[in-house]
């Protein structure tokens, strides 16, 4: 896999981030109206006039390869050439954007109104906003935001509303077109509409990526798209999807333009609108379908507080620059460029690892809020309950949590080794410590409980009903609140990911000697690579970064061909190892219940609810500690994670596919994740 570095580690941009300047105090002492219907003039691409919809769609049906598309269809098929250009208009007309100012203004209003009553700031850097007004200037821009929230495409058109900069254009999923009105006005404002699985539909291809390449060819707008491909419900970055991005790089790499600029942004929400959503998503309960209906029923939200936002736009990153050395366009000189041709081997991983790369620098630019740090002191302080009870279901056995004094002692010491790991960290350091946990504590009492100078995580008690509610539905309720608070714990995952693998191999490994280590750390980082964002190929950097890191805060010594443990660091050692425990519970799990309960007919369809009643039971019986097990995310994680490697296969048996498990693998698997290292170096040379 190719290796890029968008930022090198000295790179004093990742230590020296811009300012941040509050867009809602100027909304909030002036008029809404007036600001709606401002003077709107955003400069474009190479100072050219804005491009009429009905233009850009004639230049998509009338394009060559969509003509040659046309044709091999029409071939295949056996219908007429003419038939099929129908259809492809058809397919342009559902997808296409209508982009209308006065919908825009509408929305401009609209949202003003919202974001004054549900969040108390909204900050952006405007040295990043400044990079990326001239970078419209001069080259086609393609948009990458983090995707955490419904809320994020809205607040990205609104922000470049704000400071007078082109809209983008927003690949948005076919569900929001099922919403009366407001898919409309969605379209209006910007978004075109794709479907969430082309298949092998050539047809609905071809027209989809002429009309994105068609916008990015003539810098008629921003484009913008996630690319995560859909929300995170964990709080963590997902692993990314090329395909739009190899169509948004294409334009440059057949020649058609002289530079095309991607552009991260991150953003970072202080409380998530849909935060116990996407616990009991994660939990089976089936995501409630897009509906205007539905839009306003939440309605009540904006009776709420959802603190801040922080949404940093980072460096414009040129793929011209990045693929110098590393694809040679000439193999697109080979056959005239408006044949659609699978990327080579070498094109793929190249836009792969730049994708990750784009993932990282998303997560370097993500703003942390205290209350994140405090969300890993309470997970952790919940499941070392007395009793040793993951789920307080009886009350002799609740966990107490902590103390007040105790967790802003704690949430001090975290402040200095998350800053100290380079954390971009929001933490007021003119108010004292006592302050900032207390308003944090206030801001996500959905979440959690302070009584009698305790602070314990608040578990959801079942929905009223006749009779007492069973252990399984006491189990849920508490698992809501688990996974709910995990989200906000896995914000600041990314800071600890590397020094944590490094921690457990140091834990795990037969002994100190580097190599040891670092054959347990590739391991454990390879088996994880599903999880977390860990760009291929990269192991030796990551263990190096991380050696550093931990040997800099004093808790690991290290010599040429050791390292070892200090005594005054393993309160760090300790809390990094139990970041990562949950995540890698739940993978042993995965392989007991493939090794102890699945059959023959196991599908990948029926493999999510079947591996949630194990754990239920293991839950209800004491042998589990973790309820983050519950969690379908990690579930199927861990399932792509296994495919990867080996240890489970799909048969193709006709009308269905399933799994067929290697028990030999799996069981040394589950050993090695626990711990065990004579199964370790099995494994290790099985892998």
């Amino acid at each position: 896999m190719t290796s890029i570095s968008l930022y090198s580690q000295r790179d004093p941009m990742l230590k020296k981030r811009d300012d941040f300047e509050d867009m809602l105090e100027e909304r909030r002492s002036s008029s809404d109206l007036k600001y709606a219907f401002k003077c709107y003039t955003p400069v474009l691409y190479k100072g050219l006039p804005p491009c009429k919809t009905t233009v850009l769609k004639s230049m998509v049906l009338q394009s060559d390869q969509l003509r040659y598309v046309i044709n091999q269809v029409s071939k295949e098929t056996g219908e007429s050439a003419g038939a099929i250009q129908e259809e492809a208009s058809a397919i342009l007309e559902e997808m296409a954007h209508r982009l209308q100012l006065s919908t825009v203004r509408f929305f401009a209003f609209a949202l003003t109104k919202a974001f004054k009553t549900l969040f108390r700031s909204i900050h952006v850097n405007e040295e990043g906003l400044q990079r990326l007004q001239q970078a419209i200037q001069d080259h086609p821009v393609v948009l990458l935001p983090s995707h955490r929230s419904y809320m994020d495409f809205l607040l990205m058109s609104y922000i470049l509303y704000t400071y007078d900069l082109a809209l983008p254009v927003i690949a948005a999923g076919m569900d929001f077109m099922g919403m009366k009105f407001v898919g409309e006005m969605l379209r209006m404002s910007g978004a075109f509409f794709i479907r969430r699985s082309f298949g092998g539909d050539k047809l609905y291809w071809a027209v989809f990526s002429e009309y994105v390449k068609t916008m990015l060819r003539n810098g008629m707008a921003p484009v913008e798209f996630f690319l995560e491909g859909t929300r995170s419900r964990t709080g963590k970055s997902l692993t990314p999807k090329t395909g739009l991005l190899n169509i948004a790089m294409e334009p440059y790499l057949k020649g058609e333009v002289f530079d095309v600029s991607l552009v991260p942004v991150s953003i970072s929400y202080e409380r998530i609108l849909e935060e116990s959503l996407y616990a009991r998503e994660l939990l089976g309960v089936p995501k409630p379908k897009e509906s205007t209906s539905g839009l306003f029923k939440a309605r009540k939200v904006l009776s709420e507080d959802y603190g801040s936002i922080h949404v940093y736009f980072g460096h414009a990153v040129s793929v011209r620059t990045l693929s110098e050395g590393r694809v040679d366009r000439r193999q697109f000189n080979l056959q005239p460029r408006f044949i659609p041709k699978k990327p080579s081997e070498d094109t793929q991983g190249f836009v792969s690892a730049v994708a990750y790369r784009l993932v990282r620098s998303q997560e370097e630019n993500m703003v942390l809020m205290p209350w994140v740090l405090l969300a890993s002191l309470l997970l952790q302080a919940h499941y070392r309950g007395p009793g040793g009870s993951a789920l307080g279901l009886e009350p002799p056995h609740r966990p107490q949590g902590m103390t007040l004094e105790e967790l802003t002692q704690r949430a001090v010491w975290l402040r200095g080794l998350v800053r100290g790991l380079g954390a971009f960290l929001h933490w007021p350091d003119d108010k004292p410590p006592s302050e900032v946990v207390s308003a944090s504590l206030s801001l996500h009492q959905g979440l959690v409980r302070v009584s009698e100078g305790r602070v314990r995580l608040l578990l959801e008690e079942p929905a009223g009903g006749p009779g007492p509610a069973s252990p399984e539905e006491r189990l849920l309720g508490a698992a809501v609140a688990v996974l709910s608070c995990a989200s906000y714990r896995n914000q600041v995952l990314h800071v600890f990911l590397r020094p944590a693998l490094l921690a457990t191999a140091v834990h795990t490994a037969s002994s100190g000697k580097k190599e040891e280590v670092f054959d347990t750390f590739s391991f454990l980082r390879n088996v994880l690579a599903n999880e977390f964002i860990l760009c291929p190929g990269a192991a030796v950097q990551d263990f190096e970064e991380a050696c550093q890191q931990l040997v800099q805060s004093g808790a690991l010594q290290a010599s040429q061909q050791q390292l070892t443990a200090t005594d005054r660091g393993e309160p760090t050692l300790a809390f990094l190892r139990a970041m990562l425990e949950p995540f890698l519970q739940g993978y042993q799990v995965v392989c007991r219940y493939l090794c102890e309960e699945a059959s023959e007919s196991l599908t990948e369809k029926l493999f999510v609810p079947a591996v949630r009643n194990f754990t239920v039971k293991l839950l209800l019986a004491g042998n589990l500690r973790y309820c983050e097990v519950l969690s379908s995310d990690l579930q199927k994680n861990a399932l792509a994670a296994l495919l990867r490697l080996g240890a489970v296969s799909r048969v193709n048996g006709g009308e269905q596919v399933t799994l067929k498990v290697d028990r030999m693998l799996l069981n040394t698997l589950e050993d090695t994740l626990g711990g065990k290292v004579p199964s370790q170096k099995a494994v290790l040379a099985r892998l």
